[in-house]
């Protein structure tokens, strides 16, 4: 049984298992009396070894080497890390098996759930097992292990963290966070009575008040779920939103256990066994944090699911949307995404009858959310404009007016002082001359630097030679300069992207603050007024959900805002229409109806299962030479890539995506290409990914 495998440049006969060497100690390859053989599942890189493997289990390990711990063992001429994931009596193999070299840790850190779930995820996205494993369990910290070594939870611990959050004003407590919903008050019971009920939750606005209260809304169905003997685990998209729902939790009573990639890794590996050992009934991490091993799983909730950052950079690429349904599917558990705006992708999950809406009467949503003018190119000139300005004397005058009753905030797409420029005599893009990437400029005086090398240095254009530039792209430190201009005497803000921090919060006292999306502070009585600059701007681009990306992002900060008519956001811009509609009538759940549809109608994502290919053109077309393309996949491209224009993609366009067969042939088609690439090793670099962020 002999495989072959190239790595580094070097060939390397990968062989296992293969006979044992004849000068090995005896008391090494001395089997175990009870199922001496491990199945073991080893961190091999290659498309073409997913697989398990067969090893021995000598008497010395009998004891430790049981399913889910770490080991070590020879493969080829290395030694390699792994899990073993099942101990038998006897092997397929006929010859002499391999002796595990050692066992790393007693610890069980691969539970069975987590091995079922990972391959879950591995043939859902045509990836490897490693891969998900490597995403699934931390690395190992060995003091950690010895300082919390015993630290398990009894029945009767679990017993104890159920009564004390089993008091008898708690479900009330909890139904004033979700009384204004339909279905909210139901959705607690439910959680309370251990069953797995699937919400998509459309949040209301904060409304002014003191707190944002998203994070109170979960921690209180994390409680009624602990009450009902269940544990959760709880998905933000990034650190601030977890210390959100830690300070949430924690002010309901509960003892939630913090799991981030940020943490550090005795930190984080610390968590990761609070979880595995029962000592830890609520989790609130990141995306990652989606394959934490809780026990009594009963509650997954994510917030605001189409945040990039809950976007996997490594492959295969799960998202935690996704991942979260397989793990419900299997483990029984409820599911909750919410968010103030809807994503596409979670409408389908309402009209495939996954799941079930949970959101407010038209009649409370109108009476919570602020209100909405919209600020055009077209009204400016109507207004006497001679040429737009991208601040307009509308936005002078009302932001004036509004900070007689307090802060205002500014949301601007884009961070930085002028990220980017043009020539400004003919307005050819400015270019690097060494890696064509975009040019910056970070102040007033500054010389140009390239947004990918960091190259600084002199420009011309290369169509006019002129040396002179204009800004296309302003940033927000540009907006704050100009604001400052604008508004002499009051004090301004900045936070996100390249200010100092990103603040969490503000006073109600008279103040200009500008924040790019996703790092806008809660304003403690509400903001007077938002204002978002650059709509056009936001909207621009080649991906698919640009308008609902931009809708995400204008929602988020309105829900900041005090509620019509205390409250005003204007949307200055020439952003596509149905967005904007939809923030002015504060109606994501119509807008990702209509998207949906019409995407379905165009057989576009993710109503039909997509696929990409991105690599040099030499490579994809290569890869394509050898794809065993699925009966009903259509191959488009290949195009190059606006940013990257070394490369190139292909988009594998399928069935529709209610069809679970045609999605699995596609999957099992991309894994089986990686596999010959791997085994023929065949040189590039070739990203597949199943469901992209960008079309999804």
């Amino acid at each position: 049984m002999a495989q072959e495998n190239q790595q580094g440049g070097e060939q390397l006969a990968l062989i296992a298992p293969v006979a044992a060497p004849k000068k090995q100690k005896r008391a090494d390859h001395e089997p175990a009396e009870e199922n001496p053989v491990a199945e073991v599942v080893l961190d091999l890189p290659l498309a073409h070894l997913d697989r398990s493997f067969d090893y021995l289990v000598p008497q010395k390990f009998a004891e430790d080497a049981q399913p889910g711990v770490r080991i070590s063992a020879r493969f080829g001429p290395r030694d390699i890390d792994g899990f073993i994931i099942a101990r038998r009596q006897r092997s397929d193999f006929q010859g002499d098996l391999v002796p595990l070299r050692r066992v790393i840790s007693a610890e069980k850190v691969l539970q069975p759930a987590t091995l079922h779930l990972a391959r879950s995820v591995a043939d859902h996205y045509g990836g490897t097992l490693a891969d998900v494993l490597r995403l699934a369990i931390p690395p190992r910290h060995a003091r950690v292990e010895k300082e919390t070594d015993g630290q398990t939870a009894t029945e009767a611990e679990v017993r104890e963290q159920r009564v004390a959050a089993d008091e008898p004003e708690t479900l009330d407590a909890d139904a004033l966070e979700w009384r204004d919903y339909i279905g909210g008050e139901a959705l607690l019971r439910r959680l309370r009575a251990g069953d797995s009920p699937r919400a998509v939750w459309q949040a209301l606005p904060n409304g002014g008040g003191s707190a944002v209260r998203w994070p109170h809304a979960l921690a209180a169905a994390a409680r009624q779920t602990l009450r009902g003997g269940r544990s959760s685990l709880l998905i933000v998209p990034d650190a601030r939103d977890v210390e959100r729902l830690m300070a949430a939790c924690t002010e309901l009573g509960l003892e939630p256990e913090r799991l981030t990639a940020d943490q550090g890794p005795s930190v984080r590996y610390r968590a990761f066994l609070a979880a595995l050992r029962g000592t830890a009934r609520v989790v609130i991490g990141t995306r990652a944090a989606i394959f934490a091993p809780i026990k009594d799983l009963g509650l997954i909730t994510i917030w605001d699911e189409g945040d990039e950052n809950l976007s996997e950079r490594l492959a295969p690429y799960p998202h935690p949307r996704t991942v979260a349904r397989l793990r419900a599917e299997q483990e029984g558990a409820a599911v909750i995404i919410g968010g103030y705006s809807r994503t596409v992708a979670s409408q389908q999950w309402l009209e495939e009858d996954w799941a079930r809406a949970v959101m407010a009467p038209r009649e409370i949503v109108r009476s919570r959310a602020p209100r909405v003018r919209t600020l055009r190119t077209t009204d400016q000139q109507q207004a006497g404009a001679i040429a737009p300005a991208r601040i307009p004397s509308a936005v002078i005058t009302a932001g004036r007016r509004a900070l007689e009753h307090g802060p205002v905030l500014f949301q601007v797409p884009r961070a930085g002082y002028v990220p980017r420029v043009a020539c400004a005599q003919c307005r050819e893009p400015a270019r690097c001359t060494e890696c064509h990437g975009p040019l910056a400029l970070e102040a007033a005086s500054s010389i140009p630097r390239c947004n990918w090398c960091g190259r600084v240095g002199g420009w011309s254009c290369p169509e006019c030679d002129s040396t002179q530039l204009r800004s296309v792209v302003v940033g927000s430190s540009r907006t704050a300069e100009e604001l400052g201009r604008a508004f002499p005497s009051v004090p301004i803000t900045l936070s996100g992207g390249r200010a100092p921090s990103v603040i969490d919060e503000v006073d109600s006292k008279p103040r200009i603050v500008v924040a790019t999306p996703g790092a806008e502070p809660v304003a403690r009585a509400g903001y007077a007024a938002a204002v978002i600059l650059d709509a056009g701007i936001t909207t621009v681009g080649s991906e698919l959900r640009a308008g609902e990306e931009a809708l995400r992002r204008w929602m988020a900060a309105g829900a900041l805002v005090r509620p019509g008519p205390e409250g005003t956001v204007l949307l200055v811009g020439d952003g596509p229409p149905v967005p904007t509609e939809a923030l002015v009538r504060w109606d994501p759940a119509g807008f990702a109806q209509r998207e949906l549809a019409d995407r379905a109608e165009l057989a576009l994502p993710p109503a039909v299962t997509t696929a990409t290919m991105t690599g040099a053109h030499e490579v994809v077309t290569a890869a394509l030479a050898r794809f065993a393309t699925p009966p009903g996949v259509e191959i488009l491209g290949p195009v190059p890539l606006a940013h990257r224009e070394d490369e190139v993609r292909v988009i594998l366009r399928g069935e529709a995506a209610s069809d679970a067969n045609a999605r699995r042939e596609l999957a099992r088609a991309l894994s089986q290409l990686q596999a010959t690439r791997s085994a023929r090793k065949m040189s590039g670099l070739l990203r597949i990914q199943l469901d992209p962020p960008e079309l999804i």
